[in-house]
């Protein structure tokens, strides 16, 4: 078990981008970039005893910032902050103070704004094997986001095949946030579509979305509906060709409390992902509008060639005061762990 850190020679306002490369006794090897914390490769043995890569990215760290990659940006494998998904109207409102954030297309704020934590390079803080912690702190007005956010997420590799992520942060004024990651899984050794990935989620409730896919605060059950992962079923069988999956799925819990967001595998590879989190909801979408030119090895990575699952609170929480809170405060600690698991069928 081992953490390397490798100079890329690629520098973005003036900080130099790092590779940090994680092994395990397993054979799993999984490298992230402190650009945007992006999770660039996951190599995981299937069942056939091959190396597999079960995440989408690409060969070159100079793709990530290309223009033709942000022209139809994906966020392929990087972290999203400081506010996951869409806040409606890009606007929200603390302690009778409200805050204009940048608008994306239909007038709403996605992903944290327009360059949002996905775009920064991140400090690396200490790397302990098989480990390492990035901090990116975030000053007062970025993006027009009220206070400084300190926030460090540190990602663990252990000999059971878990990658471990912790976030934390905290704060010098009242803001939100609403933080997750954005990795790309494919479980099938060629790639192609996830139609036939076999899907799990203990979610009995959905939450409705405008037309523009922000949170309205209303819950819908999923039973009887094409949402229902309640028990096993391929992710194709039941949606909607031209749409796939792009809803927020409250999971069956308490509050905070540790536990599986979801199982997703795959028959041939026989690689099976088990999600874990602290978090209420995930948010499950499977890449409608992705369209990615030369990815790894040359690969085209076309719509629904690949699924996330997006642990965090629930979107637009900020403007819907019956969802857990998004609003952190001085002296408080925001606190969030996710754990990738692979296992074997």
């Amino acid at each position: 078990m081992e953490t390397k850190l490798i100079k890329t020679g690629k520098f973005i306002d003036g900080k130099e981008v790092l590779a940090i490369e994680l092994t395990n006794s397993q054979g799993t090897y999984v490298k992230i970039y402190n650009y945007g914390a992006i999770i660039n490769k996951f190599i995981v043995v299937n069942k056939h005893g091959e190396k597999q890569d079960i995440v989408l990215g690409f060969d070159d760290i100079d793709q990530y910032t290309s223009e033709a990659y942000l022209s139809n940006y994906s966020y392929l494998g990087a972290i999203i902050g400081r506010y996951a998904n869409r806040i409606k109207n890009g606007r929200f409102n603390i302690d009778g103070e409200t805050y204009q954030l940048s608008q994306a297309k239909g007038g709403d704020c996605l992903h944290g704004g327009d360059i949002g934590f996905d775009k920064k390079v991140w400090d690396v803080l200490s790397t302990i094997d098989p480990s390492v912690t990035l901090q990116y702190v975030s000053p007062a007005g970025e993006e027009h986001f009220p206070g400084n956010l300190t926030v460090q997420l540190t990602f663990k590799l252990t000999d059971e095949n878990e990658l471990i992520l912790d976030f934390k942060a905290t704060t010098d004024a009242p803001t939100a946030i609403n933080l997750t990651h954005h990795s790309y899984f494919n479980l099938a050794p060629q790639g192609g579509s996830i139609a036939g990935h076999i899907h799990r989620m203990p979610a009995s409730n959905y939450l409705e979305q405008d037309d523009n896919y922000v949170v309205t605060g209303k819950l819908i059950p999923v039973e009887g509906t094409k949402y229902d992962f309640l028990g096993d079923k391929a992710i194709g069988q039941d949606w909607d060709i031209e749409e796939g999956y792009d809803q927020t799925f409250v999971l069956d819990k308490p509050y905070g409390e540790f536990t599986l967001a979801s199982e997703t595998s795959e028959a041939e590879s026989g690689l099976k992902l088990s999600v874990y989190t602290t978090e209420p909801v995930a948010h499950f979408y499977t890449a409608k509008y992705l369209d990615v030119k030369n990815g790894k090895d040359g690969q085209d990575y076309l719509p629904y060639g690949a699924f996330c699952v997006e642990t965090q609170h629930h979107p637009n929480g900020i403007n819907v005061p019956k969802f857990p809170s998004t609003v952190l405060r001085p002296g408080e600690n925001y606190k969030q762990t996710t754990i990738y698991k692979i296992e074997h069928n």
